[in-house]
């Protein structure tokens, strides 16, 4: 047996003892262990035990709630606007404020029917303006509480007003999310409004300014904004699906191609792929800079973010010099950081290399790899989806809730401001006294004192299980490749069904590993959202100290998750192999790696690296690609007749961004195979330098190229005398 011996084998020989014994050599072991029972009972267990009760929640939550009422508007008397089933509201599908300037303190609130002021359901928004103080005769211009008819009433205009059983006032208003929102021309800020020449006043007469209400509805105005930047952001979608479809069908071709490349080119592909991205990002640099030259002269390039202030219209940034330096000192950085990994680690890109090159052979022998991750990708989806679902009627669950609004000391008993109340049983007492009982949500008995906890119990067991879901895809494939890597004659020893005989073998015996450790991520994640949560809060803070802790506490709980993810793969790669419980897989796994800790912190991120390399590459190219073409950069090159299909954007980053997300997420679940055949094959390939020699009853089941890389081969057979 021929062997190069170097420095860092030195230092791992130093580590065998340290880390545990080396694997010892078993004739009876060719892969995957078949004789195994069942590991870690207790978690499985549980873990069905927690499923049950998240099931349990979800009906509960389900059958209780009615996600309508977190969106169709709502009256005061907790009646939902257009509701058929009411004679009352059956024909009222928008909601009118009696006095918006009242929500001016609640903001984002009246979008929950919390406004101190009465919210009655009407049949259209108002097309007019009108006041009290303006028109005191015409009583058919009243909108009033549904039990009061103004054409009958004896009282007058004033007195229906000051009753608060009529609005005092409205504008010409515009629905608005069923809500109907006033029409304001901008005035001066402490201008007071004024409709026929007559100002405008409260129930009080105190009389209202521009000031007052602007902003009762400025939030909902953001939200008008936002309302109609979606509807053009659908109306993108919706004229460039086919080309989306098309660019996404083209990254599914790209990223299969370029797995059966590398299977035979793997060596010529992954340089390719680094000069492409050299050559990629030095046009970009190029791009950048001069564009920034270009902008130098034109008027308005100059001005900073600050001046320019918050816009959804992307161009207004792009005009700016300053966003094209930024983007060229970003791009220039990763360049000089990618020239530096070139000429330093090129050696070790060799052996990463050979390990893609041996990835790519036993996907193209394990196609059935390729289409595995479908099934997870579908169940992380039905995971979000139930998680969504159950959140969502966990947060509309109960009855309605009711306060008292408008209450003076001493009027209502033992009733205050923001008290609980019945609406009949508080109006039959203290109608009278200018006070309401008014809706202010969902809540309940038992939804309501507990709704936070349940909440978080949604949210861990939507962690735990979608953790869950990544640790089956991942153990299933380690287990197939696991049994091409130790075929002695491949293709032939290699199972015609490997990827359905691991997953046999991990959903008969190992669920119950899954669960132990995608519950130590799914804890972790959990802490990470409770310590975001807390960030938050002291932003408020002048505490310097804390949130220098809290800095802290967030980067060490981080760490911990990327370490808990790579224990996890490593360890559910030992027990897809040996059948043995989470923890000893872990352990040994550790210990293997520790045991050749150089090659893992090199050879292993090297190959990571190079394999991020073709997935950035994939979306890279789609992505700039998909920019220029909907940007209109690559008009002059497009023949008329295709260019009548073009279709006209609101904003073109609309397509260019679902054309790299999806690309994104069609390139990762391709290379995610690859990359669990990687750390699957470099793991079995530290076993079998430890447990076998080369010699004739010791033979490697290493590749001959691998092994002529790192300087082991086997030993030719004697011929017989």
């Amino acid at each position: 047996m021929a062997r190069v011996v170097n420095e860092s084998d030195d230092e791992e020989v130093e580590d065998k003892g340290k880390y545990g014994e080396p694997v010892k050599f078993d004739p009876n072991f060719h892969g995957p262990i078949k004789n195994r029972s069942c590991t870690d009972v207790i978690c499985c267990l549980l873990f069905a035990v927690f499923v049950g009760g998240w099931i349990a929640l979800g009906v509960l939550a389900i059958l209780s709630g009615d996600p309508n009422t977190l969106i169709l508007p709502t009256d005061s008397w907790g009646n939902i606007c257009g509701n058929e089933a009411s004679s009352t509201v059956k024909n009222k599908p928008v909601l009118f404020f009696f006095d918006m300037s009242s929500c001016a303190a609640l903001g984002p609130a009246v979008l929950l029917a919390g406004c101190p002021t009465p919210q009655v359901c009407v049949e259209k928004c108002p097309e007019e303006s009108w006041s009290y103080l303006t028109d005191t005769t015409d009583k058919s211009l009243l909108i009033c509480k549904y039990h009061i008819n103004p054409l009958v009433d004896p009282r007058s205009v004033s007195e229906m007003v000051r009753a608060e059983d009529c609005a005092p006032y409205y504008y010409e208003s515009a629905n608005l999310i069923g809500r109907c929102i006033p029409k304001l021309a901008e005035e001066a800020v402490d201008s007071i409004l004024d409709i026929g020449g007559d100002p405008v006043a409260n129930m009080d007469g105190d009389n209202i300014t521009y000031e007052d209400m602007y902003g009762g509805i400025k939030w909902l105005s953001d939200t008008l904004n936002l309302q109609i930047v979606s509807q053009n952001i659908f109306q993108d979608f919706v004229e460039s699906w086919w080309i989306i479809l098309l660019a996404l069908g083209i990254a599914m071709l790209i990223s299969w191609l370029w797995i059966l490349l590398m299977r035979c080119l793997a060596w010529i592909i992954v340089w390719l792929s680094l000069l492409a991205l050299v050559g990629l990002l030095g046009f970009g640099c190029y791009y950048c800079f001069k564009t920034y030259s270009d902008l130098q002269d034109v008027p308005g390039s100059d001005l900073s973010y600050t001046e320019v202030g918050f816009t959804t219209n992307l161009n207004a940034y792009l005009a700016l010099r300053d966003t094209w330096l930024w983007f060229g000192i970003i791009i220039s950085v990763v360049l000089f950081i990618l020239l530096l990994m070139l000429l330093f680690l090129r050696t070790r890109i060799r052996i990463a290399i050979e390990l893609i090159s041996e990835a790519s052979k036993a996907v193209g022998y394990i196609t059935s790899a390729l289409f595995f991750p479908l099934i997870p990708f579908v169940l992380q989806i039905a995971v979000f989806g139930f998680w969504a679902v159950v959140a969502t009627y966990m947060a509309s669950s109960g009855k309605g809730h009711f306060k008292v609004y408008g209450a003076t000391p001493n009027c209502c008993g033992d009733f205050t401001n923001g008290s609980f109340c019945e609406p009949d049983e508080f109006n039959n007492l203290y109608g009278s006294t200018g006070a309401d009982c008014l809706f202010v949500g969902y809540g309940g008995d038992f939804y309501y004192d507990n709704l936070f906890w349940f909440q978080l119990y949604n949210l861990f067991m939507w962690f735990w299980a979608m953790f869950f879901v990544i640790a089956l895809g991942q153990m299933v494939l380690a287990g197939a490749f696991a049994s091409y890597y130790w075929a002695w004659k491949k293709p032939n020893d290699i199972p015609a069904f490997a990827v359905t005989e691991s997953f046999y073998r991990t959903v008969v015996y190992h669920l119950g590993s899954l669960a132990f450790g995608s519950l130590l991520i799914a804890l972790c994640r959990l802490v990470r959202v409770f310590l975001e949560y807390i960030d938050q809060k002291l932003k408020l803070s002048e505490s310097t100290l804390a949130k220098f802790f809290m800095k802290c506490l967030k980067c060490c709980f981080w760490c911990l998750e990327r370490f808990l993810k790579f224990l996890n793969k490593n360890a559910y790669i030992m027990v897809a192999i040996y059948g043995k419980n989470f923890c000893s897989s872990a352990k040994k796994a550790v210990f293997l790696l520790m045991r050749n800790i150089v090659r893992v912190f090199v050879l292993d991120k090297v190959t990571d690296f190079l394999l991020f390399i073709g997935k950035f590459m994939v979306v890279g190219a789609l992505g700039v690609f998909s920019f220029f073409l909907f940007s209109g950069g690559l008009n002059a090159y497009i023949p008329d007749v295709i260019s009548g299909f073009m279709p006209k954007l609101n904003y073109y980053f609309v397509p260019v961004i679902a054309v790299t997300g999806g690309s994104y997420v069609i390139a990762s679940c391709f290379f995610n195979v690859y990359g669990m055949a990687v750390d699957t094959l470099f793991l079995c390939f530290l076993e079998d330098c430890e447990r076998n020699d080369g010699s004739e009853e010791k033979p490697y089941f290493m590749s001959k190229n691998l092994g002529r890389i790192v300087g082991m081969k086997n030993k030719k057979k004697k011929k017989a005398k």
